[in-house]
């Protein structure tokens, strides 16, 4: 069986049904750093039930599940009735759109670590225990991983892997971590701010830029699957084209002075792509070097 069509059986297993296991009294004393993870939501109730699933069901410890709905007019706010016990906190109300939603969010969260999934993404098995055994060995701000892509249907259909993350490529050749498989200290909200609501598409790109400018924040990446992008055509991504590259390229030209001299920017790009090849070169995964250089 080809892995993807394994990992496909295992996400649909993962979010097909509810299966919260009653934490004893070791699980609950295992030090795992609270974690809040927060779900925006406006009319996804396609799939907003199994983005609860795959958070509900990874059965964290220590965890603080918000969702932050616009006001939907589909049968969304039923879906999160149908779960409000597991919830710390939910709302139904008109919003400013994703960002704004978030925003509010944060300003509830009391979690060491904070994750956010849109309504139509999910987590992958297992996923929030392996970076809470990271987060308890490490003291990094930022802990990320690999991005899946699945289809309406979850059947898994591309792997994005990452490379430890470096802020000069994050800005000269875009995108290092995707907030599908990504876990943030608080403390940087309580330091560099929450989330810039004029920027419709990229805002994740800005904040991940934003926080990582400042040589104080450590970044880590953590290997195994982690969260997984919905492709479908409803899809806010599905439209990112025009507004998501003049946004991109706003953050570009706000840090791109602090890269180094633009005279050089050409040999540090070509340096970032040759050290994604090598990335993974070093750990002989040239079966997906070929894939990528392919694509």
């Amino acid at each position: 069986m080809h892995f993807l069509e394994q990992n496909t059986q295992d996400l649909r297993a993962f979010i097909s049904q509810l299966k919260i296991v009653k934490a004893d009294a070791a699980g609950q004393k295992s030090g795992y750093p609270k974690l809040t993870v927060i779900t925006p939501s406006y009319n996804q109730a396609a799939f907003l039930e199994r983005t609860i699933l795959s958070v509900l069901n990874q059965n964290y410890p220590n965890l603080e599940y918000i969702i932050v709905d616009g006001g939907s007019t589909d049968n969304s706010v039923e879906v999160i009735r149908k779960y409000e016990n597991y919830l710390a906190y939910w709302v139904s109300e008109k919003d400013r759109g994703q960002v704004h939603a978030i925003n509010k969010a944060l300003e509830k969260a009391t979690g060491d670590y904070i994750s956010f999934q849109n309504s139509d993404d999910v987590y992958f098995p297992g996923t929030f225990s392996r970076f809470g055994e990271a987060a308890k060995k490490n003291t990094d701000d930022i802990l990320f991983g690999d991005l899946y892509m699945i289809s309406t249907d979850d059947e898994v259909t591309e792997i994005l892997k990452t490379t430890s993350y470096n802020f000069s490529c994050q800005i000269l050749e875009g995108m290092q971590i995707h907030n599908q498989s990504l876990f943030f200290k608080r403390s940087l909200v309580e330091q560099y701010g929450k989330f810039d609501e004029s920027y419709r598409f990229a805002f994740d790109y800005e904040f991940i830029s934003r926080y990582t400018s400042h040589k104080t924040t450590t970044v880590r990446k953590i290997g195994g699957l982690a969260g997984a992008l919905r492709v479908h055509a409803d899809a806010k991504s599905s439209t990112i084209a025009s507004v998501g590259k003049e946004e991109h390229l706003r953050v570009h030209e706000i840090y791109i002075s602090s890269v180094g001299p633009r005279a050089l920017n050409k040999m540090r790009y070509l340096w970032c792509r040759i050290r994604k090849i090598g990335y993974f070169a070093l750990r002989m995964d040239f079966k997906y070097i070929r894939f990528r250089l392919s694509r």
